[in-house]
């Protein structure tokens, strides 16, 4: 990657130093997903060790939520002031910290405040390695959100992974989060370093220190809201779906939740490929169907023969969605951070609310009933899918690519097109579809 002699952030001018600013930038998502992962299957032990209640265990885990959802605003201030690689630097630096804190709480008040910390970092984080994201994206002119929040999956299945045959060998906790903090946090340093120095335009109005989502980001959020709320019920409530509904045995009923993480993350993997070829709108709508006929299969099936499919299609259909919400978001204005933070905070208070509802209307009536409600904002992905419009561009010759270049944009390696052009500079806003009335995500989908 060079350097500009007169502006200093380094140029994605050739094919090596895009693919090494992508790769930066997916491994950063593999850390976040790595430490989320660790962990996640430490959880059972936390409980244990503290004595905790169902109850009081679940109000701690709120306070994870309730951090990250307060925190994500600032994450688009800290952005515009300081550039992109450093804050994502600093702010997955200490959300590595932040791992070791949960497994050291000596109570339930501690253990809400460490997770309230823990859960502000971690959103920050992720708002501000989505802008990365998105900023890498629009330069190299080719769709690659999919491909790292598969990246976030995957790290978070093989920490998981490493999680759990530690707690089969009764490694202590503490001692694996501090060892997995610390080698995390040494991963991070060059990883983000290796990042491009994304900044947003001089002339660009510094975000308020906390601010709503902006109104134009609202459709894309509530895409968003749909397809992370399908996820979320899947993930806590599969395994007790199959057990109580289809009488499955507990190994039986965790293949379910297997068959849904692991199919989530490969189609993530593969989506860059689908939304390049299809366009991200055609993409959302055949997510929107699939995750729909995985709903149905859930709703009708009498035995884990029909569910266990049901829960692997429903994983294949929601693995776009956020990545292309974050995408859209991405060209809102210019201040990309800003609009990610405002679809991050709709999308993942989603994730949130999904268990209880699910829970409510199980008490209220039964689990069947839940998932057929999980079916309907399914099939709103496909009625909604327009709203993500903007993480798709026409090329010059009219052909959807999916990414989110703008049409006028030359991608990179490619010649000049006219007197004085010359390649992007990353640290320069790129040129942007125009907000006008009538073009945003509001706009009726065609």
């Amino acid at each position: 990657m060079t350097t500009s002699p007169t502006t200093g952030p380094p140029l994605l001018d050739t094919p090596g130093a895009a693919r090494r600013a992508r790769i930066a930038v997916a491994l950063a998502f593999g850390v976040h997903g790595a430490v989320s992962g660790t962990f996640v299957s430490r959880i059972p032990w936390i409980q244990h060790h503290l004595d905790l209640s169902p109850g009081q265990l679940g109000l701690a885990l709120v306070m994870l939520a309730i951090g990250s959802s307060l925190a994500m605003p600032l994450a688009g201030r800290f952005v515009h002031r300081w550039g992109g690689r450093a804050v994502v630097r600093v702010l997955l630096s200490l959300y590595c910290l932040t791992l070791a804190l949960p497994v050291l709480a000596p109570s339930l008040p501690v253990l809400c405040l460490a997770l309230l910390a823990y859960g502000a970092l971690a959103g920050m984080a992720d708002v501000a390695m989505n802008a990365q994201g998105v900023e890498v994206e629009q330069r190299i002119g080719r769709s690659i959100m999919s491909g790292l929040h598969g990246m976030w999956s995957m790290g978070g299945l093989v920490a998981a992974g490493i999680g759990i045959l530690a707690a089969h060998q009764s490694l202590d906790p503490r001692l694996q989060l501090a060892v997995a903090a610390l080698l995390l946090l040494a991963l991070t340093q060059p990883v983000c370093a290796a990042q491009p120095d994304v900044r947003a335009p001089q002339q660009g109005e510094e975000p308020p220190r906390f601010a709503l989502p902006p109104r134009s980001s609202l459709a894309i959020g509530l895409v968003g809201f749909c397809g992370v709320f399908a996820e979320g019920a899947s993930i806590d409530w599969s395994g007790v779906y199959l057990r109580d509904v289809t009488g499955a045995s507990p190994t039986v009923a965790a293949a379910a939740y297997t068959a849904f993480s692991l199919t989530m993350a490969v189609s993530r993997l593969v989506g860059d490929a689908v939304i390049r070829r299809v366009g991200a709108v055609r993409a959302a709508r055949l997510s929107g169907a699939v995750a729909t006929a995985g709903g149905l299969l859930v709703v009708v099936a009498d035995r884990p023969a029909l569910a266990i499919p049901g829960f692997a299609l429903i994983g294949i259909g929601v693995a776009v969605v956020v990545p292309l919400a974050f995408a859209a978001a991405g060209r809102i204005g210019d201040n990309p951070s800003q609009a990610i933070a405002g679809v991050a905070t709709v999308t993942y208070t989603s994730g949130l609310v999904a268990p209880a509802i699910v829970g409510g209307l199980a008490q209220a009536s039964s689990l069947t009933v839940s998932f057929g409600v999980v079916t309907a904002l399914s099939f709103a992905l496909l009625l909604g899918a327009g709203a993500l419009r903007r993480a798709e561009i026409r090329a010059p010759g009219g052909t959807v690519t999916g990414s989110t270049v703008p049409a006028d944009a030359a991608p990179v390696g490619s010649a000049p097109s006219g007197p004085g052009t010359r390649e992007p500079v990353v640290g320069e806003p790129a040129a942007r579809e125009p907000v006008t009335r009538g073009s945003g995500p509001n706009s009726p989908a065609s």
